[in-house]
């Protein structure tokens, strides 16, 4: 992956319109449930496309308030309307990435470990060894700058952990969880840890893990019950919260697209809680942000966004 990246940034230079229409191609997939770019070969990975070759932009502050974007985010769509995202970065690339980024005004959650097929054991369980090796790649990494100016916002350890489709009929629990937690904590102390699950999936005693994660869908029902409950779900277990949209599949009917006045109502909800500390979408897609009225509905969100009292991931 290292060679094929470092191959990637020579060519950029003078293949530009090639890669650009390769991410065309790209981005015009949508993924469905589950909700992780990690799941498929390379969402993140397409997504880079774009960035390889441009340079970074006169450097920019965190506007403030919580960090507004999407999953697979591309580093140049780091801007006006997104300032946050949730990114998988190879530790190979993970430096340039972040000076990119950080001079766009971005803040991330951070995904290490990449896609699942990487940490199954032989009998496609979750493998908390795996895993580990995984994440031991960016031991010899010193991000820790961008732990401590909040360019990285959190380790995303893992997605959808309760969900027994993902792990061959054995769900991940809590205890593991909190165990892949501590184990962040051992190496990056300062760093929140994050795990992508509904607060009331976990337990109420953790003490290595940071934050729970709230992606709302149609078929979860009344948005500001949904809201509510989940705040308060993380409030009594002492975890924060980060939240979002599934925009692709999490319309009405369900599994549709959401249209504009969805994504600005349901997303409006989500912002009326001064809770969260971050919102975050499923997941970025160049025809989706093109639509009829999306983009205006993005940019209400993101005031809304920005206007929040800017808070910490950590518990």
């Amino acid at each position: 992956m290292v060679h094929s990246f470092i191959w990637l940034r020579r060519v950029a230079r003078f293949r530009a319109p090639l890669l650009a229409t390769l991410v065309f191609a790209l981005a015009g997939c949508d993924s469905r449930e589950p909700l992780d770019p990690t799941r498929s070969l390379g969402p993140d990975e397409g997504a880079e496309l774009v960035a390889l070759g441009e340079p970074a932009p006169a450097a920019a502050s965190f506007a403030g308030g919580i960090p507004f974007g999407m999953a697979a985010q591309p580093v140049t769509a780091f801007g006006q309307r997104f300032n946050g995202a949730k990114r998988t970065i190879g530790a190979g690339q993970l430096l340039n990435e972040l000076a990119d980024i950080r001079a766009r005004g971005g803040r991330i959650v951070l995904m290490m470990a990449g896609n699942p097929r990487n940490y199954l054991d032989d009998g496609g369980h979750f493998s908390l060894t795996k895993w580990k090796q995984r994440v031991d790649e960016f031991k010899g990494v010193n991000f820790s700058a961008y732990i401590n100016d909040g360019t990285i916002i959190g380790h995303y350890l893992l997605d959808e952990p309760n969900d027994p489709r993902n792990w061959n009929g054995r769900p991940v629990s809590p205890a593991v969880v909190e165990e892949m937690a501590k184990y962040s904590k051992q190496l990056w102390p300062s760093l929140p840890t994050v795990v992508r699950v509904e607060p009331d999936y976990l337990d109420r005693d953790h003490r290595y893990l940071d934050a729970a994660w709230a992606q709302y869908l149609s078929r979860r029902g009344d948005v500001d019950d949904y809201i509510k409950r989940n705040v308060a779900d993380a409030q009594q277990r002492g975890l924060a919260l980060i939240v979002g949209l599934n925009v692709l599949a999490g319309g009405t009917p369900n599994g549709t697209k959401m249209t504009a006045s969805e994504v600005e109502n349901w997303g409006s909800a989500l912002l009326s809680s001064s809770y969260p500390c971050a919102f975050i979408m499923w997941q970025h897609n160049a025809s989706f942000l093109n639509g009829s009225g999306v983009g205006n509905a993005m940019d209400a969100l993101r005031r809304k966004a920005e206007s929040r009292g800017g808070k910490s991931c950590r518990a």
